[in-house]
């Protein structure tokens, strides 16, 4: 019987989730299966994954195929350098104390590109909120300016009109007088 390590769809239209199983090669999708090995979800931002890793590793040695997805995600989690690190026992390059070292070494180095990334996520989010609550109190002040603006005129615009027609007919007289020494002065100069 091949063995396969496969993802199951789980989870609802738009928002799934997925298990990831060993299961045989000629099952359904979502049918049968001999072991759950973890979940996926990648509708959070880095995706989440949790897997066993002992249990996976197992299937890995011996000789499970994987789906591409699967193996991006084992590859992501380090099952397969460890399986790499692994067969250098086997071949006597490494010794199990230069394995241990250099996949603790790996996983910190791991741990801390996931760490700056999440860092990273957070203070563009703080960025982006801090950003629509100074255009939101923009808005607010802009709101609350033109409601002002539009309640208090009213008195002042009445009291500005009688202002400005007591004016207006002193300033048409001085506007007529004007008018007519530009013309004079134009007819004399063609």
């Amino acid at each position: 019987m091949a063995t396969r390590i496969r993802l199951q769809r789980h989870g609802k239209k738009g928002n799934a989730i997925f298990h990831l199983v060993a299961a045989d090669s000629r099952a359904r999708r979502d049918g049968k299966f001999i072991e759950k090995l973890g979940v996926y979800n990648p509708n959070t931002n880095p995706a989440t994954i949790d897997i066993k890793f002992e249990e996976t590793l197992k299937w890995v040695r011996t000789g499970a195929e994987m789906s591409d997805t699967a193996r991006a995600i084992l590859s992501y989690k380090g099952v397969l350098y460890k399986n790499h690190l692994i067969n250098g026992i086997k071949k006597g390059a490494l010794t199990e104390a230069d394995v241990e070292t250099k996949f603790a070494a790996w996983l910190a180095e791991k741990d801390s590109k996931i760490d700056s990334k999440k860092d990273g996520l957070s203070k563009s989010d703080a960025t982006a909120k801090a950003a629509a609550l100074k255009v939101e109190a923009e808005v607010k002040n802009a709101k609350a300016a033109a409601i002002e603006a539009k309640n208090a005129p009213v008195v002042e615009e009445i009291i500005e009109e009688e202002v400005v027609a007591e004016e207006t007919p002193i300033s048409e007289e001085a506007e007529g007088t004007s008018e007519a020494g530009t013309t004079e002065e134009t007819s004399d100069e063609a």
